[in-house]
């Protein structure tokens, strides 16, 4: 029998261990890519990916807080900077352009992660927040991190030249889907494309 007297837990729902169990967040960040994926940024809810991921609307904000803050997580699955930023790095300058457009390519060719970034980016172009959580991702975990090993003049401008021109790509090619770029083999992009990052990011 439960102590009445006894404090309660403040932060989380009161659901079942398997609701809250080490599998539950990995749940909510499934439901939430699934729930931007199909709805958008601005008909997802708190509540729908919560419901979608069979668990209270407080363990959500528990783990992520705001939805700005699941958005933000189910942008980061999809590029996993902390996996990517040192693959792109670790080989020094040379190649980096081949690297960064390969692995950016690479992303939304997968079925797996194309989903949530089309969401992503056509919320972006008509939300502000959505705007604004993709701005901030791109910079702070993405793009700052790229810049701060380039030693070149005005390194965070040039590797925003780079995102500019890699988003570009993707709203002509996955969004408006623009052809011939949209039915363009993959590696023939790369190798268009990589010349031109290598100059963004490294010549002076």
């Amino acid at each position: 029998m439960t102590d009445p007297t006894a404090p309660r837990r403040r932060g989380r729902p009161a659901r079942t261990e398997a609701a809250e169990g080490p599998g539950a967040r990995e749940r909510i960040l499934e439901a939430a890519r699934t729930e931007f994926a199909e709805r958008g940024y601005d008909k997802t809810t708190v509540r729908g990916i919560a419901r979608a991921a069979d668990v209270d609307a407080a363990l959500v904000h528990h783990y992520f807080g705001t939805k700005d803050e699941v958005f933000a997580a189910a942008i980061e699955v999809s590029f996993e900077p902390s996996l990517v930023v040192p693959v792109i790095l670790g080989q020094g300058t040379d190649g980096i352009g081949e690297r960064l457009a390969r692995f950016f390519i690479g992303v939304w060719e997968n079925p797996a992660t194309r989903g949530p970034l089309l969401a992503i980016i056509r919320s972006a172009l008509t939300h502000d927040a959505a705007a604004t959580v993709l701005r901030g991702f791109l910079l702070r975990r993405l793009l700052e991190k790229i810049a701060g090993e380039l030693d070149v003049p005005d390194p965070k401008f040039r590797a925003e030249l780079a995102a500019s021109h890699m988003i570009g790509i993707a709203i002509l090619r996955y969004v408006i889907k623009v052809e011939p770029l949209a039915s363009a083999d993959p590696e023939t992009i790369v190798e268009m494309v990589a010349p031109t990052l290598q100059r963004y990011l490294t010549e002076a």
